[in-house]
């Protein structure tokens, strides 16, 4: 970041990284204070707060509003200047708080008229509504404010503008919808209990343990890559940020090493773009399927085990292949860290542990609070001993641990819950805007005439629907937060695979699967832009290394939807066994016969040849099973026969 002044004499931020304003001393304070609050309001909502569902809900949103106006400018092309707010900024964040306000301080009101609703009532429901779809465009981008507002004006072809506005602003509905609940109910604490965790040091300590367990390997950077984004997924839950805070450190190291820097960039997105599915947080997304499924989410994340296993397994092997075949080494040992050395730290892991042991022996809000209290209780013991710099304290500082724990434990505090806040911002406001969407779909019957175009298209066969679905939910995720784009289709397309006899549960993992390789998917790939930047590479080349990357993610899904014993349903032991068996195989075909090199340099027709054979392992099905293995069996032996031969 550098500061620099106008010809007025501004402070300007150049090169911020952030989308938000930059503020020092005093309205510093007053910012932290506002994201503090806001965060101590979550955990009020969940444990303590006797007000009527609705109103907890609107005043969450209505905060969030009016800390998006606060915070994030009009436009990132501005200047960001230093403790600045523009007048009009200020009057829309206090217009937010009114029309909120009015719903929260009038509830029984609201309730009692219902559509017979007043010029005010009319005026400050469509005003809160523009500034709801204003503040999702100033933190999450413009796509998600699109495809909103185009529902918004079906609704209005369809119903009157009285009965638009009161299903989207004064029913549990519309932006204070199912999504909201989820958010308000166990994922804000969630994103808090992400905060304070980072606060502990346990990226860190992922990256290092990454380090020493696969860095000496053939492409250890890369390998490296995949454990610790996996590793920091189960913290962060987001696919840009994981990107940009491991990809920091392995992006360098494996340009270092000799990879491409599209190549580099797209490793790390792939890899963090899998921090979604992986157990035991996964992404905010994983909560919302509580409310779709009416499952605990103790079940949805025991069942997304074997699956983002197998995602991380096919990344895994494609980057090994890779260096195989540009003859790469690994890192010399001598410049890791020791596993005897990292493994001291293996303590920073218990908040998570704790939280996967309470998610399921009792509620997901007492789980998130003790696994936040054992977070602060780490991060305290850890600055007894050591200092910021990671070095221990040494006894003529004469720095007694009293001393030590008053001053780290507030800070800590205080820091995490105003960090917190800021993350739940950003997915709170997606999940409004993407109440709004759910509404129009519910209140219209659009989804059922997409459920009945769908059917008649794939002429009732599974697999075609899966294919359109599948289409569906990267064109709509497409700059659209995750969060957002399960919620869009768990409401359409969910309920045509079910229709088309596929198993419910299965069907809304199918949709969250594809929503999330959205990020990496061309032509709006976030998380792959956020690697290239970092990598110095094309964003498209990036993008589409990172989608040849994640081929798993493309196939998993179909695995389980026409086979769900990879979801632990309806099967037994042996039946797990043998689809781990097949998968990791066919995995293995498939991204042996896209990256084209094994034991040597493929040709076309034998790439062709390996990916068949892959996919007939992945189907499920004991012929294809038997003709897939036989096949790859005889493809692998050709390889190594020939490469020994040519050598």
């Amino acid at each position: 970041m550098k500061e620099i002044k106008n010809d007025n004499n501004d402070v300007i931020i150049q090169n911020e990284n952030s989308k938000t304003r930059s503020f020092t001393g005093i309205p510093k304070i007053i910012i932290n204070a506002i994201l503090v609050f806001f965060s101590l309001l979550c955990i009020y909502i969940v444990f303590l707060s006797p007000f009527d569902t609705r109103i907890n809900r609107s005043a969450f949103v209505g905060i969030i509003v009016f800390s998006i106006y606060l915070l994030y400018p009009i436009s990132q092309k501005l200047p960001k200047k230093v403790n600045h707010i523009p007048i009009y900024d200020m009057v829309l964040a206090i217009a937010a708080l009114i029309c909120y306000g009015y719903f929260v301080f009038n509830c029984k009101y609201i309730i009692d008229v219902g559509l017979r609703l007043t010029p005010l009532m009319m005026g400050l429901g469509i005003v809160g509504t523009i500034l709801t779809l204003e503040a999702c465009r100033r933190a999450t981008g413009l796509p998600i404010v699109i495809v909103a507002s185009a529902f918004i004006v079906y609704g209005l072809m369809n119903n009157s503008l009285k009965r638009v506005v009161y299903d989207l602003f004064y029913t549990t509905e519309g932006v204070i919808g199912t999504p909201i609940r989820a958010c308000t109910a166990f994922i804000s604490l969630f994103v808090i209990f992400g905060a304070f965790l980072e606060r502990t040091g346990i990226s860190d300590f992922f990256i290092n343990l990454a380090n020493s367990l696969a860095g000496h390997t053939i492409g250890g950077p890369a390998k490296v890559a995949v454990i610790s984004s996996a590793l920091c997924g189960m913290v962060s839950g987001s696919s840009v940020g994981n990107t940009v805070t491991t990809g920091a450190i392995t992006i360098p190291l494996m340009k270092k090493n000799g990879y491409k820097p599209e190549f580099a960039g797209a490793v790390e997105a792939a890899a963090s773009t899998g921090g979604q599915i992986m157990p035991p947080i996964m992404g905010a997304a994983a909560f919302l399927m509580i409310e779709y499924t009416n499952k605990e989410y103790s079940f949805i994340a025991l069942r997304a085990c074997l699956p983002a296993l197998l995602y991380f397994a096919g990344i895994f092997i494609s980057v090994h292949l890779e260096a195989r075949k540009l003859g790469l080494k690994g890192i010399p040992k001598s410049e890791l860290p020791k596993f005897s050395d990292v493994i001291r730290s293996w303590y920073l892991i218990l908040p998570l542990i704790i939280l996967t042991y309470l998610i399921i022996k009792s509620t997901m809000a007492k789980a998130a609070i003790v696994a936040i209290a054992v977070a602060v209780a780490l991060s305290v013991m850890r600055d007894m001993f050591l200092d910021y710099n990671g070095e221990k304290i040494l006894d003529d500082k004469k720095k007694s641990k009293l001393l030590v724990i008053t001053e780290s434990t507030p800070s800590l505090i205080l820091e995490s819950l105003s960090q917190g806040a800021r993350s739940v911002i950003s997915v709170g406001i997606a999940c409004s805007v993407a109440g709004i969407i759910a509404c129009i779909i519910t209140t219209t019957g659009i989804g059922t005439d997409l459920v009945s175009a769908v059917v008649n298209l794939s002429k009732g066969n599974l697999i075609i629907g899966m294919f359109l679905t599948m289409i569906t939910c990267i064109i709509l995720g497409m700059g659209v937060p995750t969060t957002a784009n399960y919620v869009i289709m768990a409401t359409t397309c969910a309920p045509i695979l079910i229709g088309m006899g596929m198993n419910p549960f299965a069907a809304h993992m199918f949709v969250f699967y594809f929503g999330i390789v959205a990020d990496i998917t061309p032509p709006v790939a976030l998380a792959a832009y956020a690697g290239s930047a970092i990598a110095g590479a094309s964003p498209m080349k990036t993008a589409v290394n990172a989608t040849l990357l994640a081929i798993a993610a493309f196939i998993v899904p179909y695995i389980f939807g026409l086979n769900t014993a990879m979801l632990f349903i309806d099967t037994n032991a042996i039946q797990v066994i043998l689809i781990i068996i097949t998968s990791l195989v066919g995995i293995f075909g498939v991204s042996a016969g896209i990256r084209g090199f094994v034991y040597r340099p493929m040709n076309i027709i034998e790439r062709i040849l390996l990916i068949i054979s892959g996919l007939l392992l992945i189907y499920p099905g004991l012929l294809t099973d038997a003709v897939g293995l036989v096949a790859i069996i005889i493809l692998m032996y050709i390889q190594s026969k020939t490469a020994k031969v040519n050598s």
